[in-house]
């Protein structure tokens, strides 16, 4: 019998992570697009200049609930007429609000980008925010903030923010406004809010896919070119500071059998030079379950399912403003809270003392590097990356750069940013669980004065 000879692999074609073009539309909107072949899916993200720290006092969460109505309808469709006609062409239309800007994303077959565009546009161009879906986008939000009270997780951030930040930064308070904030919200003040922050001079559409066969310049001038505002001042941020003395705030759940940990501190953003080892450093600290939160907080001791330690982006800038929260986070049996948190610290002083190891870091770039090619198989993912460099200033060809530079670090380059990270003595610990059962053995721990607050 004769058989076919067995194929042979080829070599990995070498990749990299897609270059944009960059344009601007007539009325100043700029445009990042990125032909991605095969991608049938097409991708749009617009990222507006409306920041958080715009929003007018005590209307906290306007920028949430603006961001929600963009899908309420239009000058010339109401919420259900909006509805269906992005139903009819295979559309979603997705929007939130950050401390960076508001994003509204698209997805949409090729095929039918065109009219799903000018659904886009129309959003943007003329929402109408009805009266009557304003008021019940503030009550969907009022129901939502008791659950996420109820959250340990989402508690124990609320009370990292409270703490780290001063009282008049916005980041002290949560995202999407408190219960005394967005019940003010109403009609006319969402449309103030957008008057004042949402023209096309002030965005950035980044549209990612299949474009072949795409007039593209016809299409977004037809669509998102019919957008028109006056152009606007680029917003100052003001810088973000943090007071990071360790401490311990305990917010109490009496009865919880588990403790929610998250500990943190604010480093540097993106764009300092130190990014690249810091994101190399954390991984080994906490990135995956083979990090070495995990080996011994999981595996060794068993006292939880996983841990881990990350960067989080709360703003990148230009001018030397922005910052990341770095913080550890996971949860434990009540009984072993302080056990926990001793073998954490000692995994954090260890690793001053010893360092990285050349293999965790060999690891880490492998993980963070060669996993890249899938990570952005999807045309959403890579627009999802782009607006985000849009969001932070940073230039188009950051990721790139940013993986070319995660695998030149060295392990020594990798353990000084990671211990410069979580220094053992600058950490604020929030625990969310019973403060009878977890109080004491954390004060005998000598890592912070110890505060216990409602779990309220």
């Amino acid at each position: 019998m004769d058989f076919h000879p067995q194929p042979r692999g080829g070599q990995p074609r070498p990749w990299a992570f897609p270059a944009p073009d960059r344009g601007v539309l007539g009325n100043g909107l700029t445009v990042l697009r990125c032909n991605r072949p095969g991608q049938q899916v097409v991708a749009v993200e617009v990222t507006l200049q409306a920041p958080l720290d715009a929003e007018p006092a005590g209307l906290d969460g306007v920028a949430t609930i603006m961001a929600r109505a963009f899908s309420e309808g239009t000058d010339k469709l109401d919420a259900e007429q909006f509805a269906d006609e992005l139903e009819s062409c295979g559309a979603s239309i997705d929007a939130y609000a950050d401390h960076a800007a508001v994003r509204v994303s698209l997805e949409v077959p090729a095929s039918r980008l065109r009219k799903a565009l000018g659904l886009l546009a129309d959003a943007l161009r003329a929402p109408a925010f009805p009266e009557s879906e304003i008021e019940r986008l503030v009550g969907n939000r009022l129901d939502e903030i008791p659950h996420e009270l109820a959250n340990p997780t989402r508690r124990a951030a609320k009370e990292l923010a409270k703490e780290l930040y001063p009282a008049s930064a916005r980041m002290s308070r949560p995202r999407q406004g408190t219960e005394e904030t967005v019940s003010r919200i109403d009609a006319a003040a969402v449309r103030a809010f957008y008057d004042r922050h949402v023209r096309p001079s002030a965005a950035t559409a980044v549209v990612v896919g299949d474009l072949e066969g795409v007039d593209l310049d016809a299409v977004l001038e037809e669509t998102l070119g019919v957008w028109t505002g006056a152009a606007t001042q680029p917003r100052t941020a003001p810088p973000i500071t943090a007071d990071d003395s360790g401490r311990v705030v305990i917010v109490d759940r009496p009865g919880a059998v588990q403790t929610q940990l998250l500990i943190g501190r604010i480093g540097p953003d993106r764009h300092d030079r130190v990014w690249p080892a810091q994101v190399l450093g954390t991984y080994c600290l906490g990135g995956t379950l083979t990090s070495r939160l995990d080996r011994v907080l999981r595996e060794e001791k068993g006292y939880t399912y996983g841990v881990r330690a990350f960067g989080q982006v709360l703003r990148s800038s230009t001018d030397g403003t922005g910052a990341a929260l770095l913080a550890v986070s996971g949860s434990v049996a009540t009984d072993v809270t302080g056990p926990a948190l001793a073998d954490l610290w000692e995994v954090l002083r260890t690793l001053a003392a010893e360092g990285l190891t050349d293999e965790e870091r060999d690891v880490a770039v492998q993980n963070l590097v060669g996993v890249a090619p899938l990570k952005y198989e999807t045309a959403a993912a890579v627009a999802d990356t782009l607006a985000e460099q849009v969001e932070q200033q940073l230039p188009d060809d950051y990721q790139a750069s940013v993986y070319a530079e995660l695998a030149r670090t060295g392990t020594v380059e990798a353990t000084a940013a990671v211990v410069a990270a979580f220094p053992p003595d600058r950490l604020v610990t929030i625990l969310v669980g019973d403060a009878s059962q977890i109080a004491e053995p954390v004060r005998e721990l000598g890592i912070g004065e110890v505060k216990v607050v409602s779990g309220g």
